[in-house]
């Protein structure tokens, strides 16, 4: 990110893809097999990221490329040791696309020093581009986002959400049942919407007031982290200590809605 004038080329850069899985969005047979799913999978990763890559080359000629492997648990507990790169979901809520249902975004993020420089996540079905630059705020189009301003619980719409990872030896079906029946006996409404770098857009934008997990998913996190963060939300783990790369999960809310919710978590 050299200067402020190439935001509009990574805007522009992510658009056009975007709206060229778009144009081809229920064109194609739904996959049938294992074998269609992942050829269909590895067909839209390719697609994305060359057209990413030939539109920012240009402009980032020296900035290398990571691919956010949300199955790689071990890769997701640290940044890349490059001080700054891409890292890019190449589509967010792919089985979502390839399933014929809404739900589905281009994701990308710089990384700098380990952190959010800047993060996109566009939703082309919406026309909506959120997106944030550190320190500078967030937005979506060119409307900066506020939090949402509830302090009734029952009217506050809260999302879980849980990653690709083995469940079976560590509770974690367990702790993520825990967590949503907490949820639904204290918020008016609980949900999982998909994509999960959307869902913390939306916290951002005050259309969902609260968003948990219980396991680790930083590639599918990390762009809708700084985003919501520029908005002014609070960025957590579900034991109340603050998120930090690696963190084995995640609570995302303003700062009086986490003070409720982790109140109500420590009681049986």
């Amino acid at each position: 990110m050299q200067n402020k004038t190439n935001i509009q080329v990574i805007l522009d850069a992510v658009r056009k893809i975007g709206d060229a899985f778009l144009k081809e969005y229920k064109q194609n047979p739904i996959p049938q097999s294992m074998d269609e799913l992942l050829k269909q999978l590895d067909d839209i990763d390719d697609k994305c990221l060359t057209s990413l890559k030939k539109d920012l080359s240009l402009e980032f000629p020296d900035t290398p490329w990571h691919i956010g492997d949300e199955f790689d648990t071990d890769s997701q507990r640290s940044p890349a040791r490059q001080d700054e790169y891409w890292l890019c979901d190449a589509m967010d809520g792919a089985i979502q696309y390839l399933q014929h249902i809404a739900g589905w975004t281009i994701n990308l993020v710089l990384v700098r020093q380990g952190k959010p420089a800047l993060s996109v996540i566009y939703d082309p079905l919406a026309g909506e581009m959120f997106w944030a630059i550190d320190g500078e705020g967030a937005f979506m189009n060119s409307k900066l986002l506020k939090l949402s301003q509830k302090t009734d619980l029952s009217v506050m719409l809260a999302v879980f959400d849980y990653g690709h990872q083995d469940k079976s030896d560590n509770q974690l079906n367990e702790k993520i049942g825990s967590t949503v029946t907490k949820l639904l006996h204290n918020f008016g409404i609980v949900r999982n919407y998909g994509p999960h770098g959307l869902q913390l857009a939306y916290v951002g934008a005050g259309r969902i007031d609260l968003f948990v997990q219980e396991d680790i998913d930083t590639y599918n996190w990390i762009a809708g982290l700084l985003i919501a963060k520029e908005a002014g939300a609070d960025l957590l783990t579900t034991t109340g200590e603050p998120w930090k790369w690696g963190s084995e999960s995640l609570l995302v809310a303003s700062k009086r809605t986490i003070e409720k919710y982790l109140e109500i978590k420590s009681t049986i």
